[in-house]
């Protein structure tokens, strides 16, 4: 089974077939709904990151349950979805891109499975999947898909979008993607030992570029209805090469 996670734009679970609501009890409370059944004829596990009606905001989302649950479910591995803003010219809205790293500024997340009496030192210096990263990289390729790979994404804490100070400033570190999800959905899944890759569909440029309306939830949604069909298509190529490669 592959894991599939889901957020804004792709929460819709009738890209299934065969499908069925599932729930994993958690030490860790109630993970996010889980719906499993066939992609192409690829078990899939598609987990709604913020819910199906997008109830859940981003510091809110169980991550930690969400990954148990799908470690759980014998998930080989995990493909997310992210919707993203750009902070370089080069990267515009529609484009999908597939980051090798990370920078976290999140400040309210339980981002390790580390208990009392035991503790995770997990290195985190290649935090995404190489084999996956490549395999989507090449299908896009071929595709024809607008796409850049090996980018770094911050992570913010949200729900609200940065400041042009703090836009600013992660450009400065040479940022290249901003969201509010990958952090600690990697961490968890690295430390669960699941491959994992994100998937950021860019909407929008931010607040940092000057001339451009800074970012809404009304323009990101309008963007995400032509990024989430190219993402379907994507994954309707690559789950079967996916499954092969971790089985």
């Amino acid at each position: 089974m592959i894991g599939i996670i889901g957020g804004t734009g792709l929460e819709d679970p009738q890209i299934l077939s065969d499908a069925k609501d599932t729930t994993v009890a958690t030490p860790y409370g109630q993970h996010s709904p889980i719906r499993v059944g066939k992609i192409n004829g690829i078990e899939v596990a598609l987990l709604s990151r913020h819910g199906y009606l997008h109830e859940i905001p981003p510091s809110s989302v169980p991550c930690k349950a969400n990954i148990f649950a799908l470690q759980k479910l014998n998930c080989k591995a995990i493909i997310a979805t992210s919707a993203c803003g750009s902070l370089k010219e080069e990267l515009a809205p529609e484009t999908l891109s597939f980051p090798d790293q990370f920078i976290d500024m999140t400040t309210r997340r339980d981002q390790t499975f580390s208990e009392h009496g035991r503790v995770i030192h997990e290195s985190m210096a290649e935090p995404f999947d190489k084999t996956l990263r490549r395999i989507l990289e090449k299908k896009s390729e071929e595709l024809g898909f607008e796409y850049s790979c090996e980018t770094t994404v911050v992570t913010i804490e949200g729900a609200r979008f940065s400041t042009k100070a703090e836009s600013n400033l992660f450009r400065a570190w040479g940022c290249d993607l901003i969201n509010m999800t990958t952090v600690p959905e990697v961490c968890l899944a690295k430390e669960a030992k699941i491959p994992y890759q994100v998937i950021n569909m860019v909407t929008d440029y931010d607040c940092w570029r000057e001339g451009t309306v800074a970012v809404t939830f009304e323009t990101i949604n309008r963007v995400m209805k032509k990024n989430a069909e190219t993402v379907k298509k994507l994954l309707l190529e690559v789950l079967p090469i996916v499954a092969e490669e971790f089985k």
